[in-house]
């Protein structure tokens, strides 16, 4: 057989495999959920909303007729997996796919795509959810096979899947390949205005994210100010940016707002397109006791966090801040044969055109340094960095939470190699 059609039958078999026993409810539903005021008048203001969680106990506590869409990632579905629950469907899979000659690294990443879908048709089946999807993390920097992972992920449920790629050249160029398709795709781990400025105009994808509350636990954690409403101003610069663009280009991409924190954040941003909200959270906004008249409109705020010092050797209005020369690069990419371009060459475009901070080319150390520092950035191992403009801090920031969700991708990769050995 050749290589694609061996492909096809490893993707028929999977697919088979992963919906087995799947029986869904579309539209039928609702009305088993409550409904819940102050969620009503966040819709009404045209907030969609999701919850922030894998777990469906958690879920269960906080799911209402408001709530659209459920969201998972490496972390989350990490911590499902370690509970032992899929070391069963670990062993059946295995077994299924070494019949088909898998083995070692290829083993593994089937496995995890076995485990993501798996995990997420269950809360498709519980509660009628649309339910983001996270790639393994080998994949962010692997154009073709991130294009091909998202195609068979869409294609086990594309009522229900929306599939999460990370903002990295490769990912941009994925989305915009998928998009072409009808594929949804959730461009994660975005975290100023302007990277989702280029994902709408480039990738056009469903959705960008701004991750505001590790914005605001960077500046907290290196003592740069109290770190309050840094990642609200972000985020709301990006809903701003990408209503123009709506109205303008007629991109598709919507903003979410991610990563909260508190449930102060969530009344402070009524009105951006979408939320996902982590239970715990939730559960802090519904204790605020907040009216309907409480609940109002915040996407014209301007918001004006407080700095301990000068922000801007730090580039910290880069996360706000768009600028001419940007569109400027943006356009002359769009007159570029851009579904040819490779992601080493879009890297090359943003540097040729003075945005070289946006995209950047890691060094492995640089990498390792981030890896070992977690999803909040050490101020003093970057500053002379942002300082020259050589890394923008969303940049560096997108490449922490990566590292990040890597280090939980890891974690479950050893868990499923131990029940393998066991």
């Amino acid at each position: 057989m050749s290589a694609a059609t061996v492909k096809s039958e490893l993707a028929r078999q999977v697919k088979q495999f992963v919906l087995e026993g799947f029986q869904p409810h579309y539209g039928q539903l609702e009305k088993e959920f409550p409904s819940n005021q102050v969620w009503l008048r966040m819709r009404e203001l045209g907030t969609e909303l999701w919850l922030d969680t894998g777990s469906l106990e958690e879920a269960g506590k906080y799911w209402t007729r408001e709530f659209t869409a459920l969201t998972t990632n490496n972390t989350l579905l990490n911590k499902e997996v370690q509970s032992g629950q899929y070391d069963d469907l670990i062993k059946r899979a295995a077994a299924m796919l070494r019949g088909l000659g898998l083995q070692g690294r290829e083993l593994i990443l089937e496995l995890a795509f076995i485990l993501n879908a798996r995990h997420a048709l269950r809360l498709v089946e519980r509660f009628d959810a649309r339910v983001s999807v996270e790639e393994h993390t080998d994949l962010a920097d692997k154009l073709d096979l991130a294009v091909a992972y998202a195609q068979r992920y869409y294609d086990i449920c594309p009522q229900r899947f929306i599939v999460k790629i990370p903002f990295t050249p490769a990912g941009l160029l994925a989305t915009r390949k998928l998009a072409s398709q009808g594929v949804p795709v959730n461009l994660t781990l975005g975290f100023s205005a302007r990277q989702n400025y280029v994902a709408a105009r480039l990738a056009r994808p469903q959705f960008v994210n701004v991750f505001l509350g590790r914005l605001n636990s960077f500046v907290a954690e290196n003592k740069l100010g109290d770190g309050l409403l840094v990642g609200e101003r972000a985020t709301l610069a990006s809903q701003n940016a990408l209503s123009q663009l709506r109205q303008m280009e007629g991109v598709p991409s919507r903003q979410i707002g991610a990563s909260f924190r508190g449930g102060a954040q969530v009344r402070d941003l009524a009105g951006i397109d979408v939320m996902t909200i982590p239970p715990k959270i939730a559960g802090e906004f519904l204790g605020l006791g907040l009216s309907d008249e409480d609940v109002r409109d915040r996407c014209a705020e301007n918001y004006q966090p407080q700095f301990a010092a000068d922000p801007k050797p730090v580039g910290l209005d880069t996360l706000w801040s768009l600028g001419q020369n940007l569109a400027d690069t943006v356009d002359a990419l769009q007159q570029e044969e851009l579904d040819r371009f490779g992601p080493d060459q879009l890297v090359e475009h943003f540097a040729a055109h003075g945005c070289g901070d946006l995209l950047v080319k890691w060094t492995p150390q640089q990498a390792e340094k981030s890896y070992q520092e977690g999803k909040i950035p050490r101020l003093e191992n970057w500053k002379g960095e942002l300082a020259t403009g050589r890394i923008g801090l969303d940049s560096l920031m997108n490449l922490a939470g990566l590292s990040s969700f890597r280090a939980d991708q890891q974690a479950m990769d050893e868990r499923v190699e131990k029940v393998l050995r066991d």
